[in-house]
């Protein structure tokens, strides 16, 4: 069985056990699977949505053209917009529907683009959201400091809504962020990681972030202190399913579908947890052929060369024998069902149901 029919086989089984664990409830927005995309989850929100789009643009204004074409550049490539859109749910399934939500999602947007300029640069990226990624259009050095203008910029926005607690969350986010990137860079190339190391990588670098923005919405709802860590961790848990799932369908999905190219980790030699509970079923020689595999891949990316395609299909090939990506998956579908239960003592509402359908889409998505 391919990766992809792997990818497909396990949505219908997770599918099934979903229909069976969470049961419909009266705020039922349409199921995200039902268009394929995300918009029908940003309904209860899509108004508020749509000022935090608008003060992206108004907020990379400046006296530097090159800033504000880079800036538009960058924000009208799309993106699924998760950390604004779960700030402004978990506001309005806590209780507050008041303007401060607006700034406050949209320096999470802000943070969010600038690690992933910045990761480009770091990982010479050449595509992101299936266009030349910003290092690859206008250069490494605009890149760099186009991302330090929109981390300024998060940190303004922060600052404009005054709230000790909000900045102070995302301060942490942002010195997490540093030491995942560290920690994968001095750690990610080796195929001894443990994978309690990997989870740690994935939450300083995805998921603390995630947590953050939907921590903020409660925060600013003035919710009990229970309540608050209930939140982000429901945010936590959703964060590192969205990375899951991300290693999962870089061997599972087609280039066109992710945005970027294939296997573009393991083409660096990186391994993730597909590849990790792969090499945990390996037999000692495969695991050791495999990380001498790996160890070449990141020197072909050092001398930007390809790496060899029959090397590359006998990692694939691994991960598939060994049932990667299925267990990454159900790995993935764990941690939403734990981020359902979060929140499940909220009141009921079309933010709470929003939320469980967003867990839905996390898992099942196909870029």
């Amino acid at each position: 069985m391919s990766p992809t029919a792997a990818l497909c086989l396990v949505w219908v089984r997770l599918s099934a056990v979903g229909s069976q664990v969470n049961p419909p409830t009266t705020h039922n927005p349409p199921s995200p699977t039902d268009s394929g995309s995300i918009e029908h989850i940003t309904e209860p929100v899509q108004r508020d949505l749509e000022r935090v789009e608008a003060l992206l643009l108004e907020r990379t204004d400046s006296i530097a053209p090159m800033i504000r074409q880079v800036g538009g550049y960058t924000f009208d490539g799309g993106g699924k917009r998760i950390r604004p859109l779960l700030a402004l749910l978990t506001a309005s399934m806590c209780g507050y529907r008041g303007p401060r939500i607006i700034k406050v999602a949209a320096a999470g947007e802000f943070l969010h683009t600038a690690s992933l300029v910045h990761d480009d640069v770091v990982d010479g990226a050449e595509a992101r959201r299936g266009r030349d990624s910003v290092n690859q259009r206008f250069g490494s050095r605009v890149a760099v400091l186009v991302g330090d203008f929109m981390l300024a910029t998060c940190s303004g926005l922060l600052v404009e809504d005054g709230s000790l607690e909000v900045l102070g969350s995302y301060a942490e986010s942002i010195r997490k962020m540093a030491e995942g990137e560290v920690l994968q860079l001095t750690n990610s190339f080796d195929p001894g990681m443990s994978e309690t190391l990997y989870l740690q990588i994935i939450g300083c670098k995805t998921a603390t972030l995630i947590a953050t923005a939907a921590e903020s919405g409660a925060i600013l709802a003035d919710v009990s202190r229970a309540q608050v860590r209930a939140v982000r961790e429901f945010g936590w848990q959703l964060g590192i399913a969205f990375q899951l799932v991300d290693d999962a369908l870089d061997y599972a999905s087609s280039s066109a579908e992710l945005g970027k190219p294939r296997l573009a980790d393991v083409r660096e030699g990186k391994v993730t947890l597909p590849l990790l509970y792969a090499l945990s079923r390996c037999s000692v020689g495969e695991r050791d052929s495999i990380g001498s595999q790996l160890k070449e891949f990141s020197l072909q990316r050092l001398a930007d060369t390809e790496p060899d395609g029959d090397a590359l299909e006998r990692v694939v090939s691994a991960v598939e024998r060994h049932k990667g990506v299925e267990l990454t998956l159900e790995r993935a579908a764990e941690c939403t069902r734990q981020a359902r239960k979060q929140i499940e003592s909220f009141p009921g509402s079309d933010s709470k149901a929003a939320l469980a359908a967003l867990c839905d889409f996390v898992v099942r998505r196909r870029h």
